[in-house]
């Protein structure tokens, strides 16, 4: 039963939510009184949910109230309406605004709507003191009681008859502000006010003007007066002036009085109501004095201007010359324009101050070098001392002959390369023109004191006439000119040549002529001869007035085989290194004589062996036969093979065939003739073994069998080569 209720209550329950059916039309917003509120008026943001529903059923509306994407009001509603009242509208409830209404698991928004607050709140203005002393401070206090920060506060100073002075002051947590200004001289009664600022989004809004407040302002002191005696308009030079500056003052305490010139202060107080300066006017005087009063942070001024007039006019120095030989007269002479009666004197100056030459109108001295500077002179009048303009006199003495020479300290420069010349006057009073000659073309001029330098850049082989030098001052003894230099060009050596005689190959015991030359260059030359091995072996080395030299190496030896190179060098300090070349030395022809015949008789003696040990095997075959024929003849046998030749010729023992071979020796030699008489004999002993003692009587000992090699002539294997030095391009 409970199971079938159950079952009939969720049909029920899905058949309702079936029927509840809504959705979201839109969602509007809209403001009352209107989009653009003057500010302090009631405001009402009104958000409206447009909603369809299948039947008529409730449904809880939450609606959320959004400014400039924050949340500014939440309410929950039956209704599809919703309110957010704002009672006074200020300008910081300008903004976007927009709503969003929640409900049965669905959400709908409206549209943005922008509202403008128009206008902000009066400022309130509070003063700290009513009544204030010149370089005192006023405390302002600016404040918006209804507005929300961030906020900008102007203040204002209001004086009679000048601009207003504002100050400006940001504040982002707080909606007032405070400020000081300083009274200043001149300040009598203040007026002061302010007014806020906020920025919107449509740009910034201002509030009106506060209400004024007004500071009295006393006076410490007076502005000071600034007198002269006699009048500032009637000063002539020569006379007394008096400056008096004086002020009223309420409390002497800490009061100062400073009397000053441009910049410069010439008489100051304390704690007195008045200051006092005086002197004799000069022209120099004119101009405008300041007299200040200061007390505390207090400072006023007064200023006048004075001009002295002119009792005489500046002197003015002539001189007969103002550029001249030492040993000349110099005149110099002192006057005033319309004006006589004067003290004069002649001074010349220097660092350590002036030196009076004459108390008179003029001046005559013969002069020498250290009588140059400058000179002036001055007038007296009524205790006024004018000077005049300085007049500069050089004196001059003569320049020496100068003297040239070469920065290096040597007459010589490599071809190409820079030439330093250094032209020097010992004696001469500066400024000394030096003028540098090569050849006689003018190359440079220099102005100096004691020497001038000259670079030639380009010097050449075709360089002639030698260089010399000019000096010459404001003397007139005019030019002097310097000895001629020559200068000697170095011509760097350029491609080095070596070879050799003979080339590639040298016998033993030989000797081997190397050549060296260079292309060009200038005498005397070094030339080194190295061998190349694991490192730089120098051989030879000498010294020529030539482009080439020849090096006789002698009795050439095995050792001797390798690379070779020569170095070619002058005073151009530059080494050039020929390509190498590659020498071979190798055996003599009668030492390769020699070595033939020794092969061709080792070759011999092992054919006569190798006929030997045939002949013995054969005659081992013919042995067995003859044994079976009986033992008796046996010996006989034995005896007649010692003393018989065979005969095929082929083979021969015992003295008789070294017999034979001596007298066919002997008549080879003497066929010869005299000419190999003088030959050299080499011997060979060969060892002859003896025969088997069961086959033939046993001869014991050695046979020494002496064949003679006969040495050619050297003579007849010189020279053989031709008389080039080959491997050298020059070689002849």
């Amino acid at each position: 039963m409970y199971l079938a209720l159950l079952v009939i209550f969720l049909q029920c329950s899905e058949l309702y939510a079936q029927t509840n059916v809504f959705t979201f039309n839109k969602v509007e917003i809209r403001v009352q009184p209107s989009v653009k509120v003057k500010n302090g008026a009631p405001m009402s943001i009104i958000c409206h949910a447009d909603i369809s529903k299948n039947t008529d059923f409730q449904l809880k509306h939450n609606f959320t109230f959004l400014k400039d994407g924050k949340l500014v009001f939440m309410t929950v509603s039956d209704k599809e309406d919703a309110r957010y009242e704002i009672p006074v509208a200020r300008s910081a409830d300008t903004g976007e605004y927009e709503c969003m209404v929640q409900t049965g698991g669905k959400k709908g928004f409206s549209n943005p709507i922008d509202v403008w607050v128009a206008g902000m709140t009066k400022p309130i203005l509070t003063a700290n003191k009513k009544e204030v002393s010149e370089g005192e401070a006023v405390k302002l206090r600016c404040e918006l009681p209804e507005e929300v920060p961030p906020l900008e506060f102007v203040f204002r100073k209001i004086k009679t008859n000048s601009a207003a002075k504002e100050k400006r002051v940001p504040e982002k947590n707080q909606n007032f502000s405070e400020v000081e200004f300083h009274v200043e001289e001149g300040d009598n009664i203040l007026q002061f006010d302010c007014y806020g600022k906020r920025q919107v989004r449509s740009g910034s809004e201002r509030s009106q003007y506060s209400n004024s407040t007004l500071v009295a302002v006393k006076e410490p002191f007076i502005k000071p007066k600034l007198i002269t005696r006699p009048s500032s308009s009637n000063v002539t030079e020569g006379d007394q002036i008096e400056f008096e500056c004086s002020t009223e003052v309420a409390d002497m305490r800490g009061i100062e009085i400073i009397f000053q010139k441009n910049r410069t202060i010439l008489n100051s107080v304390r704690d007195k109501k008045s200051l006092k300066y005086s002197t004799v006017a000069t022209q120099e005087d004119s101009g405008e004095y300041l007299c200040k009063v200061e007390q505390g942070a207090v400072s006023k001024t007064t200023k006048l201007n004075v001009f002295v007039s002119e009792l005489f006019p500046k002197p003015t120095l002539s001189a007969s010359m103002t550029k001249l030989d030492e040993n000349k007269d110099l005149k110099l002479r002192c006057s005033i324009n319309g004006f006589q009666r004067a003290n004069f004197s002649i001074v010349r100056k220097s660092p350590s101050g002036d030196i009076l030459l004459k108390n008179s109108r003029e001046l005559t001295i013969k002069v020498n070098v250290n009588d140059t500077g400058n000179y002036t002179c001055k007038a007296e009048v009524k205790g006024i001392v004018k000077e005049s303009k300085r007049v500069r006199i050089n004196v001059y003495a003569p320049v020496s002959k100068p003297v040239l020479s070469v920065a290096s300290g040597s007459p010589e420069v490599v071809l190409g390369k820079p030439l330093q010349l250094i032209c020097h006057s010992a004696m001469g009073t500066p400024p000394i023109t030096f003028t540098f000659y090569k050849g006689d073309e003018i190359m440079k001029n220099v102005t100096n004191d004691t020497y001038a330098t000259f670079l030639d850049e380009d010097t050449g082989l075709n360089d002639n006439g030698g260089y010399k030098c000019d000096a010459r001052n404001n003397h007139s003894s005019g030019v002097k000119t310097s000895n001629i230099v020559n200068i000697t060009v170095i011509v760097p050596i350029r491609d080095a040549s070596f070879g050799s005689f003979p080339f590639g190959e040298v016998e033993i015991g030989s000797d081997t002529a190397f050549l060296c030359s260079v292309e060009e260059g200038s005498w005397p030359i070094d030339f080194k001869f190295f061998k190349k091995t694991d490192h730089e072996v120098l051989l030879h080395q000498v010294r020529e007035y030539s482009n080439r030299t020849i090096w006789h190496k002698r009795t050439m030896k095995r050792k001797d085989t390798g690379t070779y190179y020569c170095v070619a060098s002058n005073r151009a300090s530059v080494d050039v290194k020929s390509r190498p070349i590659t020498i071979s030395v190798i055996l003599a022809a009668w030492q390769k004589g020699v070595i033939a015949a020794f092969v061709l008789t080792a070759m011999a003696g092992a054919g006569a062996v190798a006929l030997w040990w045939f002949l013995r095997k054969k005659k081992k075959a013919k042995g067995p036969s003859m044994e079976m024929s009986g033992s008796a003849l046996a010996p006989n046998l034995t005896n007649e093979k010692l003393t018989r030749q065979p005969s095929d010729g082929n083979f021969y023992s015992g003295s008789g065939y070294i017999e034979d071979n001596e007298n066919h020796m002997k008549s080879t030699d003497e066929s010869k003739g005299p000419d190999l008489e003088s030959a050299e004999v080499d011997y060979t002993e060969v060892e002859v073994s003896s025969l088997d003692p069961h086959r033939a009587p046993e001869q014991k000992g050695t046979e020494t069998v002496y064949s003679e090699i006969r040495k050619t002539n050297n003579d007849s294997m010189e020279n053989r080569h031709s008389q080039r030095i080959y491997g050298h391009p020059d070689a002849t």
